[in-house]
């Protein structure tokens, strides 16, 4: 049988997103690796043309990215109609590139419903009417596709709740950990990770991701504080890029300023040698549709305290301590009663970082491609009637 030819329909790599440049990037190698009998798979990346930033060398201005997402892009996937059977834009945020091929081959990976809020949700977030604009076409984008694929049913309840997609359009499969992410020494990245963090003998609780609102940094910074009231020698490191002003702003006033280390992205073997040498990592975020950091950092045998939403309970099950939203004494108890848990009860630590290993396990890009060439195969053949 002739393998399905499929376009993986990639994100700017200049945008900066590594959580979806990784999607793209482990589903192409998998599925080069384990399914080219079925799947001919392309990436689609084009390199993000420079306009106004060519007034500004090495900045990406906004500008620029809206042009090439909404006229670049659609042009060029518009030429390659006829040279695929399938198209799989791995980006919701990207929907609208629906518009330029034929719907009825055409899935996008839904990863959450945050580019939807201000269409969805207007009075939570308010935008101008040239963004909801945008993010009308994107949403209508992703309503025409054949399929959807969501990475949580947390993700799907919404989009098929709010978003007007119907349930029989969807699919939930799970993202996996990158495989440098292990309990394993590693001993180059391990070396490069204590060179950029240093340490001195302090306890590191960690946070990776960006600095968006729904990522709660300003929480993140007031149960840090609260837990080195009492714990001076714990520390945060942060992966992910800088504060911003206000969250500067946080940290003098609770005086923990000179107790943080911020990182930037890092490349994928670096990141999980942070994951090893920390202690707990946090997540307190409000909306995740995925929440990545809580399976790496499970996969990486360090426990994980994280808020008590959905999709983090989906994906971290009995692997991970959850915390209401915003409870700042319910997160500085769960963090102080894992470090007493390390410090006194070494067996009992070791046990919670076993169930943090398998529930990762559980998760892998070898099973997501296998569950997407499938979905492929029935969306091929939907077609072809």
């Amino acid at each position: 049988m002739t393998p399905l030819r499929v376009a993986l329909v990639a994100d700017y790599r200049e945008e900066g997103w590594p959580s979806m440049d990784l999607v793209a990037d482990m589903l192409l190698e998998r599925l080069r690796t384990e399914h080219e009998a079925a799947v001919a798979a392309t990436l689609v990346r084009p390199p993000m043309r420079r306009r106004l930033s060519l007034l500004a060398p090495g900045r990406t201005l906004i500008v620029d990215r809206i042009m090439n997402r909404i006229l670049d892009y659609p042009r060029l996937v518009g030429k390659l109609a006829g040279s695929f059977d399938l198209f799989h834009i791995v980006d919701h945020s990207y929907a609208h590139l629906v518009h330029a091929l034929p719907a009825a081959r055409t899935i996008v990976t839904c990863h959450d419903l945050d580019a939807f809020r201000s269409v969805l949700e207007p009075a939570r977030e308010p935008r101008s009417a040239a963004f909801r604009a945008m993010t009308r076409r994107i949403l209508s984008g992703l309503r025409q596709a054949a399929h959807v694929a969501c990475d949580t049913e947390a993700t799907r309840d919404g989009l098929v709740s709010t978003g007007g997609v119907a349930i029989e359009r969807t699919t939930v499969i799970h993202n996996g950990p990158h495989p440098s992410c292990t309990p394993e020494a590693e001993s180059t990245a391990d070396a490069e990770a204590a060179r950029i963090v240093g340490g001195g003998g302090r306890i590191d609780l960690l946070h990776v991701g960006s600095t968006i609102d729904r990522k709660r940094i300003d929480l993140l910074l007031r149960v840090f504080a609260a837990v080195h009231r009492d714990r001076p020698e714990v520390r945060l490191v942060r992966v992910g890029g800088a504060f911003g002003a206000d969250h500067r702003r946080l940290a003098r006033e609770f005086g923990v300023e000179l107790d943080i280390v911020v990182l930037p992205f890092l490349d994928r073997a670096t990141l999980a040698a942070i994951y090893r040498r920390s202690v707990v990592v946090l997540l307190p975020s409000e909306r995740e549709g995925f929440g990545l950091p809580v399976l790496e950092s499970m996969a990486c045998g360090t426990p994980v305290v994280a808020s008590d939403i959905c999709a983090l309970r989906e994906v971290g099950g009995d692997g991970a301590v959850y915390c209401p939203l915003d409870d700042v004494e319910a997160w500085k108890q769960a963090i102080e009663s894992l470090l007493d848990e390390r410090r006194r009860d070494p067996a009992a630590w070791a046990a919670r970082r076993g169930r943090a290993v398998a529930r990762a396990a559980s998760f892998s890009w070898t099973q997501y491609a296998a569950s997407v060439t499938s979905l492929y195969e029935r969306v091929a053949g939907r077609a072809a009637c």
